[in-house]
């Protein structure tokens, strides 16, 4: 297989400054790519590794969430470069507590940095990928998001939506090859150092995850794909659906009731395409009644 490369192209990359965004920032660099490191602390070490490694790279800082400052960074990185290609929304912060102990600003950071953030930044360099007729944007969620964790319902939710972002941009930008994909990671970051031990911190170096980013970000990425990786694992999270059972024109509560193990024991689990695809099925099950 040719190597993956990103020469002539140019990545922003939020919440560069450390961890995941750092290593996926270097990466990139490293494999031709020139980078914005974008972080609301200090992205210029960042941008000087990536220079002294012989790559081009500029950084920008602020949230992620205020669309006049990643406007501003998106018009500069025009001005400068003309084009953007990649866009990883990896930025992201913590706030965890039980459901019942977290206070609505615990929620609405999370939900600001992740769900917001992910939303202007993609917004921002949308209209210039769709004029191009290319673009790579990834997603970060987390297995939090996609299967729960005790104490981190704001989190949760917040990586839960960006999946749903994530679907329907990737239905969107089909036409305008625009493929927009999201990363699960196991990372050990400033965000998880105190929630595990030494021996596994050692193991899930960031720059294991790396990998999976960049094949998502690369020409030949598939899109509307959940990757997880970690550790140099790498896993496919699904969202799929069965058959569906039939129950007749005016199902009871019942008769879910009844069919409830059938259901979901139902072999034959696929991937829909959209949720109008969903409807269709329904709809056409229903109709063979009259057959």
């Amino acid at each position: 297989m040719s190597e993956i490369r990103f020469d002539g192209q140019v990545a922003i990359v939020t919440g560069a400054g450390g961890g995941l965004g750092r290593a996926h920032a270097l990466a990139l660099g490293e494999r031709g790519a020139r980078v914005v490191v974008m972080d609301v602390g200090a992205a210029q070490p960042v941008v000087d590794e990536i220079a002294a490694a012989g790559g081009e790279a500029m950084g920008w800082s602020g949230s992620v969430s205020d669309a006049g400052t990643v406007e501003a960074m998106v018009a500069t990185v025009m001005d400068r470069w003309g084009r953007i290609d990649i866009l990883i929304n990896n930025a992201g912060i913590l706030r965890d507590k039980s459901f019942a102990k977290t206070p609505l600003d615990f929620f609405d950071a999370v939900m600001d940095v992740h769900v917001r953030g992910s939303w202007v930044c993609t917004q921002a360099v949308w209209e210039i990928m769709r004029a191009q007729g290319y673009g790579r944007v990834l997603m970060t969620t987390s297995s939090s998001g996609l299967y729960g964790n005790f104490g981190q319902a704001n989190y949760a939710a917040a990586k839960g939506a960006v999946v749903g972002l994530m679907n329907t941009l990737a239905i969107e930008g089909a036409k305008h090859n625009i493929h927009v994909n999201a990363l699960s990671p196991a990372a050990a970051t400033q965000m998880t150092r105190d929630l595990l031990p030494p021996e596994a911190l050692a193991l899930l170096a960031p720059e294991t995850v790396s990998p999976a980013a960049l094949f998502l970000v690369s020409e030949g990425a598939p899109t509307k794909t959940i990757l997880a990786a970690g550790a140099g694992i790498v896993a496919l999270p699904a969202i799929t659906e069965t058959p569906g059972i039939d129950l007749g024109p005016a199902p009871r509560p019942e008769d879910v009731a009844d069919a409830f193990a059938r259901i979901v024991a139902q072999p034959g689990a696929e991937k829909l395409e959209a949720a109008w695809a969903q409807t269709q099925k329904f709809v056409a099950m229903a109709g063979n009644r009259r057959g």
